[in-house]
């Protein structure tokens, strides 16, 4: 049995991850969909509510399951019996991002295989930190997340108050 491990912030899920998580799904026989616990960027979203909206977003994919872990991404692969880390590209620049952290993870645990999937056109523009700055602006969300994922946003838009300044800010948000 392959199992494959999709590693990220998930800050949050949004159509980009659904559509890489679904097809990893397709070519190996479990997938752990892994969200990072404690990404050294700020995030806007606590762990525990991420891991929740990820479930949601994948809870049609039977091979799918969801945790959340700490430390080293081929740690937790090793601790999940998973031979595969998997990952999205968008555009060049992911490329040079994943080729470092794929040489370093084939350093670390030279057992594990990394495979990134091209994303699909309909989502290459799409990161979890457009999403939320499109959010906080007021634009319509509703083509780029799912909907409980939409709800968590307003919710979070709502708390930012009068003011349209997001709790956390924008411009410390990556992917």
């Amino acid at each position: 049995m392959t199992i494959a491990v999709y590693p990220g912030t998930f800050d949050p899920v949004h159509y980009g991850h659904v559509d890489i998580a679904q097809r990893a799904a397709a070519l190996f026989d479990q997938l752990v969909v892994a969200v990072y616990d404690r990404p050294s960027k700020q995030i806007l979203f606590p762990t525990a509510e991420r891991v929740v909206m990820c479930r949601e977003a994948f809870a049609k994919l039977p091979n799918v399951r969801v945790s959340a872990y700490r430390g080293l991404t081929v740690d937790f692969a090793r601790e999940v019996g998973a031979q595969v880390i998997v990952r999205g590209l968008r555009a060049l620049s992911d490329f040079e991002f994943e080729f470092h952290m794929a040489l370093m993870n084939k350093k670390l645990a030279p057992d594990i295989e990394f495979v990134c999937l091209m994303t699909n056109l309909e989502y290459a523009y799409l990161s979890a930190t457009t999403l939320k700055e499109v959010a906080f602006l007021g634009g319509d969300i509703c083509s780029l997340s799912p909907p409980h994922v939409q709800d968590a946003l307003r919710h979070r838009v709502e708390a930012a108050g009068d003011t349209g300044e997001a709790p956390v800010p924008l411009s410390s948000l990556r992917d």
